[in-house]
């Protein structure tokens, strides 16, 4: 069975030396878990002996290691070692609780209570290490009346508020293209766990974090919230429009839509001159933000009439010289060609495995990219 590392596997990465356990499975609590050993963590992942549902989530399927496994597995456990233990079986429990004992982060996401069972609850660990950070990852978290319910990131987008707000004005909500509630609890939790550790630096103290996927979803509005919270109305399903600006939105070319994000005056101003409509420059309908937003439907079928004439790239070309945001449509695999996507080695192959590295660089230290998710042991 594995054990913690005597030395760093990258002394130069910001969370070198930290000590991760990691008791979770699917996708919030392995990627804050991927987080973790993208920045230098020593993560050691514990799979049931069935093996974390992921695995089989295919296809697509990859073949790595002597072993085929989904794809979906892979994008949230590179970087981690893995081990195997049933708890029902006396001694492998015991291995794991001793590993719990000299870890600086637990990552766990049972239901509430459900690893009280075994010894493995906040409460029993911190008895053996009082500054355990034990971060429990749950759809509702740990009180009110759903705490119970299993939490599934389509069920949190439509609970959220995700939904309502996503998808045409006329059509029917839509959930997000990624698993947004569970990325992004992950990522919360990343916040939760390091905050936690300065504050134990300070202290001398560990404790238990608490995170909900509906709490963290809840999070994320942000103006949509204070929206409704300023004026007791809900926000509108808007496609592809901005609640609050405009012209902000998808306008056509000769060979496909571009989007356009002229998000002041100034920029409609400069939009204005670069589609050669600037007898528009004095129209009351657009002088400012709010006329824009109370005219929008006119405000972008000008604009739009304009767009249609130019080719995709000439536009986006333009704009880029004037300074006006503007971006492609893009496909996956026109990400992965983009140039700055490239120049900012977002594409990675630890050991011959694809991937796509944590979004983070640093002037002094480095991440740790060098192992592909754990073979199952």
């Amino acid at each position: 069975m594995a054990d913690w590392l005597e030395k760093p596997r990258n002394e130069n990465s910001p969370l070198a030396g930290l000590k991760v356990l990691e008791l979770a499975r699917v996708l919030a609590g392995p990627w804050a878990g991927q987080i973790l050993a993208d920045l230098g963590a020593d993560v050691i992942k514990v799979e049931s002996p069935e093996g974390d549902n992921t695995r089989i989530w295919g296809p697509p399927w990859v073949e790595h290691g002597g072993e085929t496994t989904s794809a979906y597995y892979h994008a949230c456990n590179r970087g981690k070692r893995g081990i195997t233990a049933d708890f029902r079986n006396e001694s492998e429990l015991a291995h794991i609780a001793e590993l719990a004992t000299g870890a600086d982060v637990l990552l766990e996401n049972f239901k509430p209570g459900g690893l009280a069972k075994f010894g493995l609850d906040y409460e029993t660990l911190a008895r053996a290490n009082p500054g355990i950070i034990y971060c429990s990852i749950t759809g509702f978290g740990q009180d009110g009346p759903r705490r119970n319910e299993p939490g599934y990131d389509f069920v949190i987008q439509a609970m959220s508020g995700f939904m309502a707000l996503t998808g045409e004005p006329e059509g029917d909500p839509m959930k997000m293209g990624v698993s947004i509630s569970d990325l992004s609890c992950g990522l919360w939790a990343t916040n939760a766990v390091q905050a936690a550790l300065l504050m134990r630096h300070r202290t001398g103290k560990g404790q238990w974090i608490d995170m909900s996927l509906l709490d963290c979803s809840v999070g994320l509005l942000a103006n949509q919230a204070m929206s409704y919270l300023a004026t007791g109305e809900n926000p509108p399903r808007m496609g592809n429009a901005h609640a609050q600006v405009s012209a902000y939105g998808v306008f056509p070319t000769q060979d496909g839509p571009v989007v356009l994000a002229p998000a002041n005056d100034a920029l409609f101003r400069k939009l204005l001159a670069l589609i050669d409509r600037n007898d528009l420059l004095d129209d009351p309908r657009f002088g400012t933000n709010a006329d824009r937003v109370e005219h929008r439907a006119e405000c972008d079928a000008l604009i739009g009439e304009a767009t249609a004439g130019w080719s995709r790239d000439n536009l986006l070309a333009a704009c880029a010289k004037s300074g006006i945001p503007a971006g492609p449509i893009n496909s996956i695999d026109e990400v992965f060609a983009d140039p700055q996507v490239v120049s900012r080695g977002m594409r990675i192959a630890p050991e011959g495995m694809p991937g796509v590295r944590s979004p983070f660089v640093f002037s002094d230290a480095e991440l740790t990219l060098d192992k592909p998710s754990p073979a199952k042991s």
